[in-house]
Parts: C-alpha cells; sequence; structure tokens
C-alpha cells in the first residue's frame, strides 16, 4: 500500500533533517545550558561548564578504505571530534568510542585502528574513558562522543555574530577536498592493476595530509587566548567555507561581503586544482573537511589579528537584509551559496 505521507530525506538534507526531529524539543534540566543547534552542548555542572558533541563516520559515506589507512582514520576521527570543542573556544578532555564492525575485520586492523585513535588522544591530551562495540553486516561504522570545559564567560556559539565585524579563518583552505580528488582519481587510474602498483604522491603530500590525517586548530584557541583576542562567534569548517559562513550569519541574524583574494588557499590546493580543471576559489568555498576556525571579532582588532601568521581577515559581516555576498578578484559581486558536503543525496544524483 502507498504511503501518502512519504517524504524523501533528500528533500530535507542533513541539517533541515535535524531541524525537523528537534523542532519540539523542550529543555527539562536547568543543567542543560544549550542543546541542539551549535558545534557542542553545554552542560552546567560547576564553575567550569561542559561542552559534549558526537560525530559518526560510516565506510562508504564518509571514507574509504582502498586509500584510508586505518590509523589515519582513527586520527581523523579524534580530531574532527576535538575540532568541535574548539569551535566553541574550549578545551577537549575526554572522548567514548562506539564501533560497529564486520567479521571481514581482523584483530590486528581494528588495532591499528585503535593506534590511531590512542596516537590522537595523546596529541589533543584527551582520555578515551569508554565506548562500545558490536557487530555490522557490512564494513565498518565508528561513533564518537566527546566532552570537554570552559568557563562560562569564555564559550563561544554561533548566534553572537553582530553588524559590522570582522570574518576570519585560521589556516588554509580546499586542501582536504584536492587531497580527496587527487586519492579518488589514483584509485580509478590504479583499478585493476597488480597489488603492487603504487601512484606517485610527490608534490603532493601537504594535501594528502589534510585528507588523511588532519589536525583541530587547538592551537588557534591558545594563541587567540594568548594575545587577548575573543572570538564573537565562531564554528569550525567541516562542510565547506560558504556553508558554513551561512550557518553562522543564519543563527546570528545577520548578512556578510567576503572576498574571494582574501580567501588563504595554499600552493598544492592551487596546482591539484589547475591539474583537474576545478576552480581553487570554488574548492575552497565548497570543500569540506578542513577542520579550520571561521571565527568573527570586533572591527578594532584587524591590527591583532592582521598580525597573526595563521589567521586571516576574509570580509566582514553586515545586516541580514544585504545577504551573502562573494567579490571576485575582478571587482565582480556574486551570491554566496552553499555547495558544499551534503547528506541523503539520493543514489542517482550523488558523486
Amino acid at each position: 500500500m502507498e504511503n501518502k505521507n512519504y517524504t524523501e530525506l533528500s528533500s530535507l538534507g542533513e541539517f533541515g533533517l535535524i531541524d525537523h526531529l528537534t523542532r519540539h524539543i523542550e529543555l527539562k534540566n536547568k543543567s542543560t545550558l544549550k542543546g541542539v543547534g551549535d558545534d557542542a552542548a553545554v552542560l552546567d555542572y560547576g564553575e567550569k561548564k561542559i561542552l559534549m558533541s558526537t560525530d559518526m563516520l560510516i565506510q562508504g559515506v564518509h571514507f574509504d578504505l582502498t586509500y584510508t589507512p586505518l590509523k589515519h582514520l582513527g586520527y581523523k576521527a579524534v580530531a574532527s571530534n576535538v575540532s568541535d570543542i574548539c569551535a566553541m573556544n574550549g578545551i577537549p578532555r575526554q572522548i567514548t568510542v562506539s564501533l560497529a564492525v564486520s567479521n571481514h575485520f581482523s584483530v590486528e586492523s581494528i588495532e591499528e585502528l585503535y593506534a590511531g585513535i590512542y596516537l590522537a588522544c595523546d596529541r589533543y591530551g584527551v582520555d578515551l574513558v569508554g565506548g562500545d562495540t558490536t557487530s555490522s553486516k557490512t564494513g565498518m561504522c565508528i561513533s564518537i562522543t566527546i566532552l570537554g570545559e570552559a568557563y562560562a564567560e569564555d564559550i563561544v556559539y554561533r548566534n553572537t555574530a553582530k553588524e559590522n565585524q570582522l570574518l576570519c579563518v585560521s589556516g588554509d583552505l580546499g586542501a582536504a577536498y584536492m587531497g580527496l580528488q587527487l586519492l579518488e582519481r589514483e584509485k580509478a587510474v590504479f583499478a585493476g592493476q597488480p597489488e603492487n602498483s603504487q601512484p606517485d604522491f610527490t608534490g603532493y603530500e601537504y594535501i594528502l595530509e589534510r585528507q588523511l590525517k588532519p589536525e583541530a586548530r587547538i592551537d588557534i584557541i591558545k594563541l587567540l587566548k594568548e594575545k587577548n583576542i575573543r572570538p564573537t562567534a565562531m564554528i569550525d569548517i567541516s562542510d565547506g567555507l560558504a556553508s558554513e559562513i551561512m550557518h553562522i550569519c543564519k543563527a546570528s541574524q545577520v548578512g556578510c561581503t567576503i572576498y574571494e583574494e582574501k580567501i588563504p588557499i595554499d600552493y598544492q590546493t592551487y596546482k591539484m586544482a589547475e591539474e583537474l580543471n576545478l576552480n581553487a576559489t570554488v574548492c575552497a568555498l565548497s570543500g569540506g573537511e578542513d577542520y579550520e576556525l571561521l571565527f568573527t571579532a570586533p572591527l578594532d582588532l584587524y591590527d591583532k589579528l592582521t598580525a597573526l601568521e595563521s589567521v586571516s581577515v576574509i570580509g566582514h559581516t553586515c545586516k541580514a537584509s544585504a545577504g551573502y555576498t562573494l567579490i571576485t578578484r575582478d571587482g565582480n559581486s556574486f551570491e554566496l551559496k552553499a555547495q558544499g558536503w551534503v547528506n541523503f543525496n539520493k543514489p542517482e544524483t550523488k558523486d
């Protein structure tokens, strides 16, 4: 019998589905300061507030074991969660790891995965305090929940940007996406080749590392604190710069203008984009998994921020009625659109 109320997930997308499922949530506990709608929840259990976030990685959706070493995968799974705590201006403390695997995997392969998890825990000063394991009919699923902490006055949300503030990013953008495109290209080229055949990645080490072993920018959080710079709003760049800018603007009810020439892009990203006949700026705007920080700050901090080697001022906020604008290198204006990673695409339309 046909279900007349059937709604395809692709009609909502990831964030639309989240909004749909959580729109009627009513917080019942005084200890819940912030629930759904930011990079992490905020819980009140004393002088410092508890930050909590969770992330899930699915084989065939978020990672391809054809070219992703299990040790790198474990490290990346932790780093992506640490990045959420950084985006709240907090310090990561503990994680739990839940893992579903098929019997295709050996004990040794799972040990490799956990070697990467432990390496990331050491890197970020995080304790692994629990989790769960279960069987899977096909492939692997990794789910990590992370706890962090921060004083209430230090926590930075997405919805607290104001008009006429600076838009800033850490590091450079688009490299992780270019690394993925390189890996996908080589996978196709070497399909059916002898097992000992190996691609030559000389000259592309940086973009590969950005894809396979990204780093959460806890160093930027520490640097900003050292310089007495407190962002007014912040988010991490996991789904593409344009998408994350619009998350902040929508949550804060402001518009924005960003400048193409100010977007930081590494040489290897430009080089790979040229090889693939792609526009490097589009890759920086729409490519995901950079795990850099995007934040807003008052105009009077411009000199301080531009003096920091690892931070770029790429634009400013404005009235919401002005919308979202990209100014190109030749001075043309275009509406900024989010075209990054989208979950729940129809199978026939998914890349």
